[in-house]
């Protein structure tokens, strides 16, 4: 199997260098991952600028590339150009943050994942619980164990998978639990300060995730101490809505010239 694995955090960063060591178990991996961190640029593409891409070497084991872009560059360049193979998986992460909930919409770690999905080839992200010193190590043992059985499963009823691991599971393993993302919202809050000129400026605050009653949820399960996987789509169309509309009438007849 030949695997291409990317993140957010950059082709430097831990997480990312823990699971391309557990995943080789697996297969060839190829590392095309963003040449600093890309945190929450969500589904960012490159279109105005150069792809500027440069190898990545371990001694003298060629990893793969460094791309001066977004994590979904990463995958689209790689797929396209840079893979002397077409990738039979790509994984994204391992991520130092949870994305669980409504951050899968901004999460770049999440939207690597989906553009390896667009083409068609099976997706998994990856996420851990921020922890300034984590065990990425731990994690990716979990993570590559869990990756192994979505690949292997018989009939698979997706194509593009969020994983997300909270700390404890890393010292006391509670299971998994298949739910859908919460879409709570949270994370509105900026903190207002003045520059040395005298300009007001924000800071967003990284709020936690807000307290979620409901048990089918990756926010309420992650909060028991859980390992949670959410099969996702990219296709946002709202279905129901969908065939109820295709019977209105739209008029444009009064338009004025």
């Amino acid at each position: 199997m030949h695997i291409l694995l990317t993140n957010d955090d950059g082709v430097y960063a831990p997480g990312l260098a823990a699971m391309e060591r557990e995943l080789q178990a697996l297969g060839d991996v190829t590392v095309v991952a963003p040449a600093t961190e890309q945190s929450g640029v969500g589904h960012l593409i490159t279109f105005l600028t150069p792809l500027v891409c440069l190898e990545v070497y371990d001694g003298d084991r060629r990893r793969g590339w460094a791309v001066e872009g977004s994590p979904a560059d990463c995958v689209k360049l790689a797929v396209s150009e840079l893979c002397e193979v077409r990738p039979d998986l790509v994984v994204s992460g391992i991520n130092n943050g949870l994305n669980a909930g409504i951050n899968v919409l901004y999460s770049g770690t999440v939207a690597a994942a989906i553009e390896g999905a667009f083409f068609g080839i099976p997706s998994i992200a990856v996420s851990l619980e921020y922890d300034e010193h984590a065990d990425f190590d731990r994690a990716a043992r979990l993570a590559v164990r869990i990756v192994e059985q979505l690949t292997e499963h018989p009939h698979p009823p997706a194509r593009l998978f969020n994983v997300n691991i909270p700390r404890v599971a890393l010292e006391e393993p509670r299971g998994v639990c298949v739910v859908p993302m919460g879409v709570a919202r949270y994370g509105e809050h900026f903190i207002r300060r003045q520059d040395p000129q005298g300009r007001t400026y924000f800071w967003a605050t990284i709020d936690p995730p807000p307290r979620d009653d409901n048990p089918e949820t990756d926010l309420s399960a992650l909060k028991e101490g859980f390992v949670t996987v959410t099969p996702l789509h990219y296709d946002l169309t709202l279905q129901p809505a969908l065939a109820t509309m295709q019977n209105w009438h739209f008029d444009l007849t009064e338009v004025p010239q």
